[in-house]
């Protein structure tokens, strides 16, 4: 019987030469196995060439990751893309459907960056395509000169929502009241999907976490990028945990009695 749970990460479609390739960075997929305990399993981006019901019916979660590609604006009513903006259709049509069909049917989702504002499409929401020309809002990109340890350092504080659930599992209601995340994004939420709860702002008011208001089981997302060495991190450990703990009561709830686990009434 397997004892971990397994976690679908989330590809890009990108070119290797003359080859289409299907890609997910290592830094998600050791945060999967090693800070959430699951197998990790990389979903390639190929729309509905694998159902959405298919993909769900063997995981027991979903990793969304982030990625240099931004969502088609079409996808949310949006102005065209200034030219040389990268986009992945193929991901579009794999992730989108995904998400809300996990959500849906009750199957923990993380949502990082790329994935945290395809959450707010997901729901109805549109996007800033450009963060750092909007008025009142700040540059929250990331000076890929630098070398990554910088670019992935601390940038900015956010505030946690009051007894919302990034609170709860930074560490308990009133407990945690802020923190320091790194900030490696160009687009953000412009307005909020519907049925999605703000639980994080950075201090210029963009939201840079949110979760599913009626979700059945974990659904949460993240503007900045946790993966990034998780185990250095408080609040990006806690995050990995609570997900993986979702994992696993997912995949434990999906084990028939008699196929080891006992009867709920025994």
């Amino acid at each position: 019987m397997r004892t971990k749970p397994l976690i679908g990460v989330t590809a890009d479609r990108t070119m290797m030469g003359p080859h289409a390739s299907h890609v997910a960075g290592e830094k998600y997929i050791a945060a999967v196995v090693d800070g959430s305990g699951g197998l990790a399993l990389v979903l390639p981006a190929l729309g509905a060439r694998q159902a959405a019901a298919d993909i769900l019916e063997a995981v027991d979660g979903l990793l969304f990751t982030g990625s240099y590609s931004n969502v088609e604006p079409h996808r949310y009513g949006g102005a065209a893309s200034a030219a040389g903006t990268l986009h992945d259709p193929e991901r579009d049509a794999t992730t989108l459907p995904l998400m809300r069909a996990a959500i849906d049917s009750g199957v923990p989702v993380l949502a990082i960056c790329r994935g945290f504002q395809e959450m707010n499409v997901v729901f109805g929401g549109t996007l800033h395509q450009q963060v750092h020309a909007v008025a009142g809002l700040d540059d929250h990109r990331e000076n890929k000169a630098d070398p990554l340890e910088t670019q992935y350092g601390p940038a900015h504080s956010v505030a946690l929502t009051e007894g919302g659930l990034l609170q709860r599992i930074a560490g308990g209601a009133g407990k945690t009241r802020e923190a320091r995340v790194n900030s490696l994004h160009g687009q953000g939420i412009e307005t909020l999907g519907a049925g999605l709860v703000a639980q994080a702002t950075a201090p210029d008011g963009l939201i840079e976490a949110v979760s599913v208001a009626n979700a059945t089981s974990f659904a949460l997302g993240v503007q900045w990028h946790p993966e990034w060495q998780y185990a250095q991190n408080a609040l990006s450990t806690a995050i990995f945990r609570a997900f993986g703990d979702a994992c696993r009561a997912r995949m434990l709830a999906r084990i028939p009695c008699g196929a080891g686990r006992q009867p709920a009434h025994a």
